[in-house]
């Protein structure tokens, strides 16, 4: 059986705009495919097509959108382009570190295509805001990197009865398909549980190989595409898995849940909920007083007791990068086996990349029976900022 939706991208009773002779000359390639022609480029420029983020899936799925002509893109993101972002994030540049992605996006597109329109969203999508946005729009593009917001647009998706064009990576590995309530699963059918806070590591923590982004962004901008022309087999009942280091795609098949909460026969989840609550994401105020200690003072505490232990959890290859004087490396999947290493008489400060992983390991030793521990407040990236300013970031 074929998973096809039928010009999903351009309801009925839409007018298709011409094609100026500008347009003709600009999309000549597309034009000479019968299975494309004036028509279907003709849908390509009435389609509204949203994309969630301007990061590593965002760039190349944006990139591509405006080359073909889809007419207009929203775009949604309130993050700052960063010097980290650059090995992958193609959609940005050296110049543009420091500014806004969504105006670092919007001018890229615009340089690339200016007959196509770009609505902008510079904020974050929250179930207050999903809603009213993704609701103008012909379908979705979801190029974050989170499983909260996953979540929370799958569930607008369904309610509003668009489809996701989904995509995610982790370090070497990427996954694609196309959800759609309507016609097969959708996210909650794959994935009815997010996994535990902190099992899966973000691509700060976890690293991600620069060109993954790159093939599974265009995958997903070649599924929109699709959608909109309402032409050749989408990923819809189909997760396509690939493995960058072997160059292997893999297929599974997917069916809709029928007890599924969100799109089943019998739905218990009929409006948008809290996500970072169901994803289990601690709140800010949530960490108790007297369990993180600031870089600055515990820079002054090592000073003054050479006793004091600091831990530092994270991979060796991020130690190589950079590491505290004093501190001693035991990565956090190996600190069970290793606890015999540590001495409970005396203070400990666990400390990692940012503050998530050496929380975990707090709590790990509190658990152990360690009573004398806190964690070092925004990791190492902290102590570049607070102690050390010489000190490699990353």
């Amino acid at each position: 059986m074929t998973a096809t939706l039928e010009l999903t991208s351009v309801p009925t009773g839409r007018e298709l705009p011409k094609l100026s002779q500008a347009e003709v000359l600009r999309y000549s390639r597309h034009l000479l495919l019968p299975e494309v022609g004036p028509e279907g480029q003709r849908r390509l420029k009435a389609s509204r097509m949203l994309l969630i983020g301007a990061g590593g899936l965002g760039s190349p799925a944006g990139l591509y959108l405006a080359a073909a002509g889809v007419g207009t893109i929203g775009l949604v993101d309130f993050d700052i382009v960063d010097a980290t972002n650059l090995q992958r994030q193609i959609i940005h540049g050296t110049s543009t570190v420091g500014k806004p992605k969504l105006a670092s996006a919007t001018a890229r597109l615009k340089d690339l295509n200016p007959h196509v329109t770009i609505e902008g969203f510079e904020t974050r999508l929250t179930s207050e805001n999903a809603l009213e946005i993704i609701k103008g729009f012909d379908l979705v593009i979801d190029g974050t990197d989170n499983f909260a917001t996953r979540y929370l647009v799958n569930d607008a998706c369904v309610l509003l009865g668009k489809p996701n064009v989904y995509g995610s990576i982790f370090r070497f590995e990427g996954q694609a398909s196309v959800f759609h309530a309507a016609s097969g699963p959708c996210y909650r059918c794959l994935y009815q549980e997010p996994p535990p806070p902190g099992l899966v590591p973000s691509c700060a923590e976890g690293g991600v190989f620069g060109v993954l982004p790159g093939i599974i962004g265009s995958i997903q901008a070649l599924e929109a595409i699709k959608l909109a022309l309402g032409k050749g087999e989408t990923l819809v009942g189909r997760l396509l898995l690939f493995d960058a280091l072997r160059l292997k795609f893999r297929e599974l098949k997917l069916r809709k849940d029928p007890d599924c909460p969100m799109c089943g026969r019998n739905p218990s989840i009929k409006e948008l909920i809290d996500y970072e609550a169901f994803c289990g994401i601690p709140q800010a105020s949530a960490t108790p007083a007297g369990l993180e200690v600031t870089a600055a003072a515990a820079a002054r505490e090592m000073k003054a007791n050479p006793k004091l232990q600091l831990i530092d959890v994270r991979e060796p290859q991020e130690w190589e990068i950079c590491h505290i004087e004093g501190a001693t490396l035991i990565p956090l999947g190996e600190l069970p086996a290793r606890l015999n290493d540590l001495d409970g008489h005396y203070p400990i400060v666990t400390q990692c990349h940012s503050g998530v992983r050496s929380m975990r390991a707090l709590e790990l030793l509190k658990a152990a029976g360690f009573s004398n521990v806190r964690n070092l407040k925004g990791g190492i990236s902290a102590w570049a900022r607070e102690v050390d300013p010489e000190m490699p970031v990353y």
